[in-house]
């Protein structure tokens, strides 16, 4: 059932398009009047029985007066208002609420609900400090972790819609995805002046995803745009709420695209006969599907515990050690904060992670065991490089799944006592006493760990660049 105070309005609607005042259709319900002017008022649930009679009377159906969209513009501004006024932040400030009337102009309705949005905006963004967004991150981490890192139900979304475009096998193209977006009502627009905040624009007016002309080599970073900008459809998105949501929105949408560029069924085929060869490679899943390294990582760990029962660790860090992304299921202590959260946190200095960025040769996977005081684990790391700065990527398994991954016979290995500072954050006593007092180091701040929440109303991009984005291309042929 749609929430009272547009069950109201649309009571109220039919009952005006039928001409009917509340008196005369009291009398042929069988209601007093006062009854179905608090039900018109969103005040009173109407028992079934009696939204029956009034939907027979009004020569509509029940459906009809349960649809949750507004009945009308005026009256969607009406039940905004409404709303706004009943939440917490309103009510604090102790002012009377305001009942718009007849003739209170549909301008000043829009108006004071626009003022609304406004302060309830500049209110989650006054409370959506950093560490707030740290905790969002580190729920999310564990709810992932708690399902394996598995989503069935998009799982099965994204199979859904690669099939209906016939996708057989091997990496989903250009026009696949193309297909997919034709389905949804879409077409896809290469444009080259993006708003410089957002990576692409969905216009649900016209129709169309701007997505840029270049992007990752391969095609992997279009189509993965293309997917997510999709996926928010897909997935019944709305404007987000607070960080979050963005952040459970975003992971959804990244979930989705890597589902329909890795589909489960062909995926899982693929690692079984791997794992049956004991010759598991995430090179060779990043090329069987034409993916990044990481994208392959990432799914692995989508598909891993759930269809090989294989308990595993991601981690992607900077050149400077620092964890960007993270997770694990199977006992890896990673680095957290007083929070819980991983990300900005230091790897230990021993780990698969930060080794591999001393090898002169990087092209291939860098193997080693880690033994940890929780137990011995096997990492494979690829190393890149962005613009901004390098980066690894690694997978990681317990020592015993080792026997099912290409690599286990390296002979690298290395010893981490973290968390204990002893082991690789605090210095020797010998070097503390050469040193101490005796030199300054100026450390290198990770911005993105310190900086506040997004602003705008889709976190971390300028509304003013995209609304002109969006009218400069208005009217373009699709």
């Amino acid at each position: 059932m749609p929430d009272l105070s547009t069950l109201g309005r649309r009571v109220r609607h039919f009952r005006t398009q039928a001409g009917l005042t509340l008196d005369r259709l009291g009398r042929d319900v069988d209601v007093a009047p006062s009854q179905l002017s608090l039900i018109e008022n969103g005040r009173r649930e109407p028992r079934i029985t009696l939204l029956t009679a009034i939907a027979t009377r009004l020569g509509v159906t029940v459906g009809d007066l349960l649809d949750e969209a507004p009945p009308s513009p005026r009256a969607a501004l009406e039940i905004a208002l409404e709303r706004a006024q009943g939440g917490s932040a309103y009510r604090e400030l102790g002012l009377p609420e305001l009942r718009p009337t007849r003739s209170m102009p549909d301008d000043v309705l829009r108006t004071l609900v626009g003022l609304h949005r406004e302060l309830d905006r500049r209110a989650r963004q006054a409370i959506a400090t950093p560490e707030e967004a740290r905790r969002a991150n580190t729920r999310q981490r564990l709810r992932m972790e708690a399902v394996d890192n598995h989503v069935p139900e998009i799982e099965a979304l994204a199979s859904e819609d690669v099939a209906a475009v016939g996708h057989a096998g091997g990496a989903l193209t250009h026009r696949s995805v193309s297909l997919m977006a034709e389905r949804l009502g879409l077409s896809i627009v290469h444009a080259d002046d993006l708003p410089h905040s957002a990576r692409c624009v969905l216009d649900l007016e016209s129709g169309r995803i701007y997505i840029p002309p270049a992007s990752i080599p391969g095609g992997h970073g279009l189509r993965s745009l293309a997917l997510q900008a999709m996926a928010h459809i897909r997935l019944g998105h709305g404007e987000p709420q607070d960080y979050a949501d963005f952040l459970r929105q975003r992971q959804d949408a990244s979930y989705y695209a890597a589902a329909c560029l890795m589909p489960e069924t062909a995926a899982v085929a693929f690692l079984e006969s791997a794992k049956r060869a004991r010759d598991i490679a995430i090179e060779d899943f990043r090329d069987a599907f034409g993916v990044t390294h990481e994208a392959a990582a990432l799914r692995f760990s989508n598909l891993a515990t759930v269809h090989l029962g294989i308990r595993l660790h991601f981690l992607r860090a900077g050149g400077d050690g620092a964890l960007v992304r993270a997770y694990e299921n199977d006992g890896l202590p990673l680095p957290v904060d007083v929070t819980g959260a991983a990300e900005g946190q230091i790897l230990c200095r021993y780990w698969s992670a930060r080794r591999a960025f001393a090898r002169t040769t990087r092209t291939t996977e860098y193997f080693q065991y880690t033994d940890t005081p929780v137990g011995t684990f096997f990492e494979a790391t690829q190393t890149g490089t962005t613009e901004a700065e390098e980066f690894s990527i690694t997978l990681g398994v317990p020592f015993e799944e080792s026997r099912w991954f290409r690599g286990r016979e390296t002979q690298n290995r290395a010893a981490s006592r973290c968390p204990d500072l002893s082991c690789c954050r605090r210095p020797d006593a010998e070097s503390a006493e050469r040193w101490g007092g005796r030199a300054w180091a100026s450390a290198r701040v990770h911005a993105h760990i310190f900086s506040p929440l997004p602003q705008g109303t889709y976190p971390g991009v300028d509304d003013r660049e995209l609304y002109e984005f969006l009218e400069s291309h208005a009217g373009e042929p699709r």
